[in-house]
Parts: structure tokens; C-alpha cells; sequence
């Protein structure tokens, strides 16, 4: 039987992390899909069988690491400690694309970055208009036009290889 004070110890630095920035969500998201985006892009440089992925995942990496990099300056600016892996449902994606292949790999590449893209920039222009930390805001807001330059770019690419997306 697990032990309830363990249970505390475990949950209070996470409650703590939230009651200290009221954008603590925003900052472990942003985080985890920049971790993401790096690792996807690497992989689209190694396995991208069209230049097009290869190209965009170059961009990928170049564009989110920096961008990572800002966010990593401004968390540890206000003693807040950025997650190192990406999210699950991230994971999850980067395991299935690890097993593709060829065309299968660059049109599910293509597919998850449109996706990607998408919900990233919705996470942004919700912390642009309702959050709280103006740095976290501020960052948001001049990450937005790369991202959307990002989905637009990737839009193209999914539409020249026949990729259907949502």
C-alpha cells in the first residue's frame, strides 16, 4: 500500500509549479513541443525520403531549437523547471514514425506536422489572449508568425504529396 504522505510529496512541487506562474500549462506545453519538433525534424533529415521533408525538417530543427532555447531562458528567469522529454501523445507519434519508411514515412511526417502546427499555434494565441505572465505572453506572440509560416509551408507540402488533412 502506498503511503499518503508519499502521495503528497509526489503532487505538492507540481500544485506548487501551478500556484506559482498562473501559465505553468503553457510553459510545460510550449516545452514539449518544441522537444518534439526537434526530435521529428531530426528524424525527417535521416529518413525523409523527398527533399521537401528533409528540407522542412531541417527548418524544424533550426527554428525550434531556437525558439526552445527562448523558453528555456525565460523559465529559468522565473525558477521554472521546462519538462526534458517530449509529451505522450508526442512520444507516441515519434515511436510510430521511428518504424515508417520511404513515401509512408514522409506523408505521416507530413500529416503529424500539420497537426502539430495547428495545436501549437491554438496553445499560443490562447496564452496571447487570456494569459497571464506578460513574458509568457510576449514570447507567445512572437513565436506566432514562424509557426504560422511553419503550417503554411508544411499545408503545401501536404497538399503537393496528396496528403489529406483536417
Amino acid at each position: 500500500m502506498k503511503s499518503p504522505l508519499l502521495a503528497l510529496v509526489v503532487v505538492l512541487p507540481a500544485a506548487a509549479f501551478a500556484a506559482s506562474n498562473p501559465d505553468a500549462s503553457f510553459y510545460k506545453n510550449a516545452a514539449e513541443g518544441g522537444i518534439f519538433e526537434v526530435d521529428a525534424g531530426h528524424m525527417a533529415q535521416e529518413k525523409g525520403s523527398s527533399q521537401q521533408v528533409k528540407d522542412f525538417g531541417s527548418m524544424m530543427v533550426k527554428d525550434h531549437t531556437a525558439a526552445s532555447d527562448k523558453l528555456q531562458s525565460l523559465a529559468s528567469s522565473k525558477n521554472i523547471t521546462l519538462p526534458t522529454s517530449a509529451g505522450i501523445a508526442q512520444m507516441a507519434t515519434e515511436a510510430k514514425l521511428k518504424v515508417l519508411s520511404g513515401d509512408t514515412f514522409d506523408k505521416s511526417y507530413v500529416k503529424s506536422q500539420v497537426v502539430a502546427h495547428q495545436k501549437t499555434i491554438a496553445l499560443f494565441q490562447k496564452e496571447t489572449g487570456s494569459g497571464r505572465d506578460s513574458d509568457a505572453k510576449k514570447f507567445a506572440s512572437a513565436a506566432l508568425p514562424t509557426l504560422r509560416s511553419h503550417l503554411k509551408a508544411i499545408t503545401s507540402i501536404a497538399t503537393n504529396m496528396g496528403v489529406k488533412v483536417r
